[in-house]
């Protein structure tokens, strides 16, 4: 940049000594030009001691306050002809550049040195520059551009503090603040300074996607800080103290149940369980009575003006008027009259016969939070879908993805005609627990279906309906944007299909796993008209040869390919899931695989795949494959795997041609590397795994070949026909050091075995041990599983005491899903210690334990969390009102299953379930045909074959389905 410098002005020295130099160089110096500052690459005379530089007063004294000061006041310095500087060289170096005119390229690395020698020198044009730097990069957009590190964070925080910099502390605040969900997932989340943690939960533009993130990042915290908070005063008032931010009355009901046995979060836990259980005591429908509180603000769902995804499930304590309460203007809140009017109608919404249910019109002028784009409301039970869609619509006008999983009284055409209202949702999940009464499963006995009411008959059904069933052809619009809808076991979408081809014009994404009432021939009619569907869940249905049939069908002429296959919806599929779907025969399965050319999720399992179908399959880009429980060889599974390079998950259990001949010990073990030698190289040589599920076949041998392919491995299932051998298994920690699951059938383990893989696997989240040989004992048990949240032992460890539970607990503290099986030692003092160690359970499953149950279940319904029970052959003790009185204690239990072994007066009373308001969905009670009940098998071979007739009960969309089942244990 040429600059323009008049000859007669003065020009000064600028003495600059290089603080960093190294010592031998202290003689070397040299003289520097404006012009050689300008147009030159400095980095070669930094490694000078000393640089003077030359350059004109007037310029300095134009840019720099400080310069002007000096040169051009009263100071001696202003007649002396060189001055000395004493700063950073280089920072320094850059100041003058951009005194002289050159650009400078600011960035995190070196705007704190340039804003601290802007400071000091007094440019303002830098100082104005850095200011407008840190604005940009600090603002909501600048995240998304330059995201900052938490390092920087930090420094840029601390920076603030030492030079009392109120700009930089607000703008570190105010980014953190909005930034909280990006920030609790750093590495160095813990190394945040307390006040400015404090500062930014504090702050109003605090954005979470709910209170349990907020609490888990504020623990993880306290639990980085600990030591350094002992070493301060008033330790306990610093940590409860930001921990009081927490609106614990919003927290998730597992969540708040499971923090009981936290050391800094017990107290605020059990307030929020109080708060949690006092909502929904408030009969019929639970809402909050708020008079007493001093403080509205902890009762507000936090969403800010940059809040993108809101999360409300598993809070059944949520209702319509807290959900009000959080949309509309804070100001509100500290008004007096509308404060009054707030309280009245928290008060009211727990009477739906009552006028004043409805909002008040004063009320509904809800704010618009136009960055929301994902909300989930699944399983909040006294939620009033209708009000939520109303507040969802107004508030909420960008909302793409909407999540209400788990709610049975919502109707699927009702809802989506409903959500007409929120014109850009594009994305529904509906789903509900899948029904046990699976065809292919089990054997029906008798079965009656009976329609429930919802509402008790003195109700006004206008003032608590939920959705109610409106005509096909009642609604005029479509809802066109919505491209992906999950209906996974919903039993009412049988005659729904063909209004929601008609509604959903634009599906691409439709899953109906476990809808076992939609047939075949809806299931077609709905392929017919979905021309942009690219993935397809139908597993456990009756999808068959006509909906086979619709997919190949070169009826789409609008994908306009030269290729026919390419005009079939099948050809264009990029995932097609039908496991369990025995309608479709051999030969339907051979053409379509022929014509699948770009399918990356393909699961088969349990259907009529043979190896023809196998081979007729032209794509090449899986990435996941179920092939279990069908009768595909391994020339045909080494086919597919070859053709696939880029497979991460594959799952083959259950495929005995994957082992041909003699079936003996010997000669497996002989034959296993010639059998699958071609097989493990494919795995071995082109893929990179992160799942695998195998049992006929797999072996020692295996683990060996396909250890390549291994190293990235995340989830491994072996099963019935799989023997890895004591060897393999102690070196699966070792080929597998990133594995998060571990599932083993019928593997002979030992301590060493178990040891290994709770000392070496620090990301197992879920272990499941069932059926095993050998001996293993509690010492297997005896070191820390921080992060086990699965845990199932079924038939692997019979002796175990209370005393070895106790154990179990303090090495498996975060276990949230529990299944013990085949425990005969157990007694009715293992109640209390599953209860106190583990009260966030949100399952439990406990078969043959003992004598658990023998004096009553009691202290174990201090789980209070609990979605799923299953209590069987443990004991004669269970009451005959247990079934209505464990639902009202747990609010989300969804499945229960008892035993008439159990009861203590031979069985057990069925709820009303439109009266009571329960949240349970499916209710099995079993009765073993027998002689005797067998209580306690010492080894599964030796057990006595048993029968079992099972009265299953299933709610669904206010339909009660009655069935009797047969099972063979």
């Amino acid at each position: 940049m040429e600059v323009s410098v008049s000859d007669d002005d003065d020009e000064v020295i600028l003495v600059c000594t290089n603080l960093d130099h190294h010592p031998i160089q202290t003689t070397q110096e040299i003289l520097l030009s404006t012009t050689d500052i300008i147009v030159s690459d400095l980095s070669a005379f930094l490694n000078f001691h000393t640089i003077k530089i030359q350059i004109h007063r007037n310029r300095l004294i134009e840019q720099s306050m400080y310069f002007r000061g000096l040169l051009g006041g009263s100071f001696s310095e202003s007649c002396l002809g060189s001055i000395t500087i004493n700063w950073k060289l280089p920072v320094f170096v850059q100041i003058l550049k951009h005194m002289c005119g050159c650009p400078l390229d600011i960035t995190t690395e070196n705007v704190l040195s340039l804003y601290e020698g802007a400071l000091y020198f007094g440019v303002e044009a830098l100082l104005l520059k850095c200011e407008t730097w840190f604005s940009e990069v600090f603002s909501p957009n600048g995240f998304r551009l330059t995201q900052i590190q938490m390092e920087d964070l930090i420094q840029i925080w601390t920076y603030g503090l030492d030079h009392a910099s109120d700009f930089t502390l607000n703008l570190c605040i105010g980014y953190l603040a909005r930034n909280f969900m990006w920030a609790k997932q750093n590495i160095c989340f813990g190394k945040i300074p307390y006040n400015l943690l404090l500062s930014s939960v504090e702050h109003p533009h605090l954005t979470i996607e709910s209170e349990m993130h907020l609490s888990d990042a504020l623990l993880l915290w306290l639990e980085s800080n600990m030591e350094n908070l002992e070493r301060q005063s008033e330790t306990e008032d610093n940590y409860i103290g930001i921990l009081k931010q927490v609106h614990v009355d919003l927290l998730p009901l597992w969540f708040a149940a499971g923090k009981r046995n936290s050391y800094n979060f017990r107290q605020l836990a059990e307030e929020s369980l109080g708060s949690i259980f006092r909502a929904l005591n408030i009969l019929p429908i639970g809402s909050l009575d708020i008079s007493g509180y001093s403080d509205l603000q902890h009762l507000r769902i936090r969403i800010t003006e940059y809040s993108k995804k809101i999360d409300l499930s598993n809070c059944p304590q949520i209702t319509s008027a807290i959900l009000l309460l959080s949309l509309i203007p804070a100001s509100y809140l500290t008004d007096p009259m509308q404060r009054k009017i707030i309280e009245q109608f928290f008060i009211n919404s727990g009477h739906p016969i009552e006028e004043k249910y409805e909002f008040p019109p004063k009320l509904l002028e809800p704010v618009i939070f136009e960055a929301v784009q994902e909300v989930d409301i699944s399983k909040c039970r006294t939620l009033l879908i209708e009000h939520a869609v109303d507040c969802f619509s107004q508030s909420f006008p960008s909302l793409r993805i909407l999540k209400v999983a788990y709610l049975l009284h919502i109707r699927t055409t009702s809802f989506l005609q409903l959500l007409e209202k929120c014109s850009l949702v594009s994305e529904i999940d509906l789903t509900v627990d899948v029904t046990p009464l699976i065809p292919a499963s089990v054997t029906v006995v008798s079965s009656s279906t009976a329609v429930t009411p919802l509402v008790p008959e003195n109700t006004s059904s206008l003032k608590y309906k939920t959705v109610e069933i409106m005509s096909f052809h009642d609604s005029r619009h479509r809802i066109s944007c919505v491209t992906k809808l999950t209906l996974e076991g919903r039993t009412d979408v049988n005659l729904s299909l063909q209004y929601i081809s008609k509604l959903c014009v634009s599906l691409c994404h439709l899953n109906i796993k476990g809808c076992i009432y939609v047939t075949d021939i809806g299931i077609s009619g709905l392929i017919d008209r979905c021309e942009k569907l690219n993935s397809l869940v139908v597993c456990d249905t009756s999808f068959g040869i006509n909906s086979v049939e619709a997919l190949c069908s070169a009826n789409f002429p609008s994908l306009r390919s030269g290729d026919k296959h390419l005009n079939s919806l099948v050809g264009n599929l990029q995932a097609l899931h039908m496991g369990g779907c025995i309608g479709v025969s051999e030969l339907s399965l051979q053409d379509l695989m022929s014509q699948s050319q770009v399918l990356k999720s393909l699961c088969l399992r349990g259907t009529h795949l043979v190896d023809r179908a196998l081979y007729n399959f032209k794509g090449s880009s899986l990435e996941m494959l179920d092939v279990s429980d069908t009768k595909i060889s391994e020339a045909a599974l080494s086919y597919v795997i070859r053709r696939h390079p880029n497979l991460k998950s594959l799952k083959a259990r259950g495929c005995t041609n994957l082992l041909k001949g003699d079936s003996s010990i010997e000669k497996r073990e002989c034959s296993s590397s010639s059998l699958h030698e071609e097989l493990h190289a494919e795995l071995g040589k082109k893929c990179r795994l992160e799942e695998i599920e195998f049992g006929w076949g797999f072996s020692s041998f295996s683990l060996r070949a396909l250890e390549p392919a291994l190293m990235s491995l995340k989830t491994i299932n072996v099963g019935l026909g799989g023997m890895l051998g004591e060897d393999a298994l102690r070196e699966l920690p070792a080929i597998c050091p990133l594995l998060e699951t571990i599932i083993i059938y019928f593997q002979v383990l030992s301590d060493i075995i178990v040891t290994r893989i709770a000392m070496s696997l620090m990301n197992l989240q879920v272990l499941a041990l069932c059926y095993c040989f050998g001996d293993i004992s509690i010492s297997s048990f005896k070191f820390p599983m921080q992060n086990l949240r699965k845990l199932r032992l079924e038939r692997v460890t019979p002796w175990m005491t209370n005393d070895d539970l106790v154990i179990l607990t303090q090495n498996c503290r975060n276990v949230v899903e529990l299944s013990l099986l085949g425990c005969p030692l157990l007694n009715s003092d293992s109640q209390q210690i599953i209860s106190r160690a583990w009260p966030g359970l949100v399952s439990m499953h406990l078969e043959e334990c003992g004598e658990i149950t023998a004096n009553g279940v009691s202290v174990l319904l201090d789980c209070r969390a609990l979605e799923d029970l299953l209590l069987r052959h443990n004991g004669p003790g269970i009451q005959r009102n247990f079934i209505s009185h464990a639902a009202s204690k747990m609010p989300l239990l969804r499945k229960l299953s008892l035993d008439v072994c159990d009861a203590s007066e031979g069985g057990f009373d069925i709820p009303n379930y439109a009266a009571d308001r329960y949240f349970l969905s499916t209710l099995k009670i079993a009765r073993c045909k027998s002689q005797r009940c067998l209580l306690n098998f010492p080894v599964p071979s030796r057990r006595r074959s048993v029968h079992v007739e099972t009265l299953v009960l299933v709610w669904n969309s206010n339909n009660l389905t009655r069935t009797v089942v047969k099972e063979r244990l």
